[in-house]
């Protein structure tokens, strides 16, 4: 009986937790659907600090839903989309931003892909070059001879050895 009263208190506790999650989703949305718009255009340029591989518009995580409150706010308050993304760049930093300005603090941003690149392909021609060196056998004159005749036809493919 026991189990029957924590799996029903379980399974409220699930409905509570999708309820409120759709909650909070769906509390975003404001009348005025040309600022709406806006606030979705925006919120596409700028990264989630948590998901780090989406946009505040496409995470439900808390922080990407309250940047896109943050933006909102500040939108209906009659600032621009410069001022806004000036401000969550003071705030958060380069790393806000899906396309990061080259400066030196983002370098490293924008340069360790070509570094890292480099240094694979050239890792990867090194072990190649060992790899050869190594994998080549090393034939006396005898050896050569013999082998010669065997690629000419002249041999026979019998070892004397």
């Amino acid at each position: 009986m026991r189990t029957g009263v924590k799996q029903l208190l379980f399974a409220a506790a699930l409905v509570l937790a999708s309820a409120s999650a759709m909650a909070r989703t769906a509390e975003h949305v404001v009348a005025d659907p040309a600022l709406e718009e806006r606030v979705l255009k925006l919120s596409e340029k700028l990264r989630c600090l948590v998901c780090q591989n989406q946009s505040i518009a496409e995470s439900q995580a808390d922080l990407a839903l309250d940047l896109r409150d943050q933006v909102r706010e500040q939108m209906a308050a009659g600032k621009s989309d410069e001022e806004i993304v000036d401000y969550l760049v003071a705030r958060y930093g380069d790393f806000v931003l899906y396309d990061p300005p080259v400066r030196t603090t983002t370098l490293l941003l924008w340069g360790a892909p070509g570094v890292l690149a480099v240094l694979g392909v050239g890792a990867l021609i090194v072990r190649l070059k060992r790899r050869n060196r190594t994998s080549t056998p090393h034939l006396d004159d005898a050896q050569r001879a013999r082998a010669r005749a065997l690629l000419d036809g002249d041999g026979t493919p019998e070892a004397d050895a």
